[in-house]
């Protein structure tokens, strides 16, 4: 990487948001705060996981440029503020990433993955200060990511305090036990009772698929998609067979449907 160049590109783009908000800039950026960047910045999070799920390079590229701009438009306004500027968000990420790696800034030593995350932990701790109680070590984790997202992170997250199942097998089940929990309230068609097991059967899924080393939150946004693509193509089916989705019966859309999945075998 060519240090000069990116020195110019970080500095141009720094000073391009600051004209942006600046006298004679644009109106638009001049009025937005940050409650309303914090929105961008989510909408921008996203289109980057869409762009790696693209696997089209040019894509994640200008999908991070945009995530970057908001990154910098944020620390624009804390500057404005007086509170502190981009370098100081650079020198203060450099320094954490560095404490929290001994084993490569330092002489620390680690024989696994396990043992980072482990340290990761100690070491996040220890910059914190007095520990804190469990119940404040979840509160840290930001509210306003999706749902499934955060189950993992809180169950992660008390995973370090020794509270979770020992294995995946334990919680099969559990997820067993919530089905049969949810099944009955069904039965009864206690309808508050059946909405509360459900959360607590996602809840369960999303251990399970941690425990497997996945993360629920990519699973069901690839699900998603493959859900999303066999709809259009039993779409183009029906439409090459003459048939509008909209006037198409439940039938002949679950006939499609399957000769889709047929295809894709």
């Amino acid at each position: 990487m060519d240090a000069n160049r990116l020195t110019a590109a970080i500095g141009s783009l720094v000073e391009l948001v600051a004209r942006l908000r600046g006298p004679g800039g644009c109106p638009w950026d001049a009025k937005q705060t940050d409650a309303t960047v914090k929105i961008y910045l989510l909408e921008e999070a996203y289109e980057v996981l869409d762009a790696l799920d693209s696997t089209l390079p040019q894509e994640v590229c200008s999908e991070l440029g945009d995530l970057l701009f908001q990154i910098l438009f944020l620390a624009q306004l804390a500057s404005e503020r007086g509170e502190f500027d981009f370098i100081e968000v650079i020198e203060g990420i450099t320094r954490k990433m560095i404490r929290r790696h001994p084993h490569v800034f330092g002489s620390a030593t680690v024989e696994s993955a396990e043992d980072v995350a482990a340290n990761w932990t100690r070491i996040k701790k220890s910059e914190e200060g007095k520990p804190k109680e469990t119940s404040l070590m979840l509160k840290n984790i930001p509210s306003d990511l999706p749902a499934l997202l955060r189950a993992h992170r809180l169950s992660e997250r008390a995973s370090k305090v020794g509270f979770d199942w020992a294995n995946a097998d334990e919680i099969w089940i559990k997820v067993q036990e919530e089905i049969e929990e949810m099944r009955s309230a069904i039965a009864v068609g206690d309808r508050e009772g059946a909405a509360e097991e459900m959360g607590d059967l996602l809840f369960s899924i999303v251990n399970l698929a941690r425990h497997w080393g996945a993360n629920a939150e990519n699973l069901l946004r690839s699900a998603n998609q493959k859900f999303q693509a066999r709809f259009e193509k039993m779409e183009r089916l029906l439409a090459e067979s003459g048939i509008r989705l909209e006037e198409a019966t439940l039938t002949q859309m679950d006939r499609a449907w399957d000769e889709v999945k047929k295809r894709q075998r």
